[in-house]
């Protein structure tokens, strides 16, 4: 027999699905500056979708860059209170030729929705707000105190995220703090990610000549930059992929006998994954598993490079300039900023004559994450998983980052635990993704089971 909570969403189901593709028809694009309105719009869908749950004290909250939405419900008093988290705006679309379907028309076809952002993150934003609705409809309150702060620019690195949180400090206060923005190991797999990577950006210029030259009349009387560039990039990696930056391993948390054996656990075919990549080898640090270093390692990624003549055939020059842009993947305990600061003085006094090298930031910074496996809230996020599932959750860290987790550490106090309900073959940030109609039904029922359990376990 259903009970009154699973009921309600029987019964309502059509229309959160009509919700969430009338959400998805909004093409709240951060990263490009003329979809500024479309992130607006986003914002005010999503407070006035929070208020149709029954959330109260909605505000449509401004920042420097783009708005924050922060909704509660603080009736359960001497009871914890949870801050759950989610993000409205999506990445870019392009290259839309590639797209099965327009990606802002979505587009419901074999129990899935394809869109831009389905997965990463509308549809998992919308769960714990249907879950919330239909709490309060069948039992007329929540187990815990609950507060949501739901923003529109993580896509973009979350730039105003710490000012915001500073500023409202006292307003956002919380025990534990949930994401809605996540994955999942497999649909019939789930994990808990306990850290994730930060990161931070350089990008090196170098400056020969003052204009291209004749490399008959001027080469080997004057200093290609892009010879120069490629021996400053040479210095950054030995022949095995270690960083050979000074100083740049000094703040990294070695691992422990228990992170390996938790890192351990998740099957890894590495033949497969070299298939499916297209690659003959893995890569990297020899002294970890390539989990490991990617979970839990360092990198300096050199992740774009120019200079010279580009077009078809050849060209007879000297170049007069070349550039190459860094991204950097953190772990805790490194700072972006003193990352940053490491490698840029590592490649200046390099001092290679005959050109100028200037290494200069690029904006987009994250601290890295990391959590305990046995919190608490771990531990109830794991007993709900186990139920859903059937199985219980493999706990792993992720490569990539979610600036929010280590914000709202740093400043609020708390933990994140995720609790999302993505998978990495809804091809998040490409053409044709797309989110499981199941997974969404997994998200309303869990975070009423996670609510309930974190009530308990707090």
């Amino acid at each position: 027999m259903l009970t009154p909570y699973d009921a309600y969403l029987k019964e309502n189901h059509d229309r959160f699905i009509d919700e969430l593709l009338d959400f998805l028809r909004i093409p709240s694009i951060s990263a490009l500056p003329e979809h500024a309105e479309d992130i607006d719009r986003a914002a005010k869908w999503v407070a006035d979708r929070l208020k149709a749950a029954g959330l109260e004290h909605v505000e449509i909250m401004p920042t420097s860059g783009y708005p924050v939405v922060y909704a509660d419900w603080l009736r359960a008093p001497d009871r914890p209170t949870v801050l759950i988290y989610g993000h409205f705006d999506v990445q870019p679309a392009d290259p839309f030729d590639l797209w099965d379907s327009p990606p802002f028309e979505p587009k419901l076809e074999h129990a899935r929705i394809y869109a831009r952002g389905a997965s990463d993150d509308k549809g998992n934003l919308l769960s714990p707000i249907i879950a919330v609705e239909a709490l309060l409809q069948t039992e007329q309150r929540l187990p815990l105190n609950v507060k949501f702060l739901l923003e529109g620019q993580e896509e973009v690195g979350s730039p105003q995220l710490p000012d915001f949180l500073a500023r409202n400090r006292q307003k956002l206060a919380c025990d534990l703090a949930l994401s809605a923005d996540g994955l999942q190991w497999s649909p019939d797999q789930p994990k808990i990610e306990l850290g994730y990577r930060g990161i931070c950006g350089l990008q090196i210029d170098v400056q020969g000549p003052a204009g291209d030259l004749h490399s008959g009349l001027y080469g080997g009387m004057v200093r290609n930059p892009i010879q120069t560039l490629s021996r400053l990039l040479a210095t950054l990696h030995d022949n095995a992929g270690h960083i050979l930056v000074p100083g740049f391993f000094d703040d990294v948390v070695d691992l422990t006998a228990t992170d390996r054996q938790l890192m351990a656990k998740p099957p890894f075919d590495e033949a497969g994954i070299c298939a499916r990549l297209g690659v003959d080898a893995l890569f990297g640090e020899p002294e970890y598993t390539p989990i490991e270093r990617v979970w839990a390692r360092p990198t300096i990624e050199i992740v774009g490079i120019s200079g010279g003549f580009q077009g078809q055939g050849a060209k007879s020059i000297v170049p007069s300039r070349a550039q190459a842009k860094l991204s950097c993947r953190l772990v805790a305990d490194q700072d972006p900023e003193r990352i940053a600061a490491l490698v840029k003085r590592h490649i200046q006094r390099q001092r290679i004559p005959g050109t100028q090298v200037q290494v200069i930031d690029i904006e987009g910074r994250a601290l890295p994450y990391l959590m305990p496996h046995d919190h608490p809230g771990n531990l109830a996020v794991a007993q709900v998983l186990t139920e859903l599932f059937g199985n219980a959750p493999f706990f792993t860290r992720c490569g990539g980052s979610i600036p929010a987790c280590s914000l709202f550490l740093k400043t609020l106090g708390v933990y994140t635990v995720n609790f999302s309900f993505s998978y990495e073959d809804e091809n998040l940030h490409a053409p044709n993704e797309f989110v499981r109609l199941k997974s969404l039904e997994k998200g309303q029922i869990g975070y009423a089971m996670l609510l309930r359990a974190l009530d308990r376990q707090l």
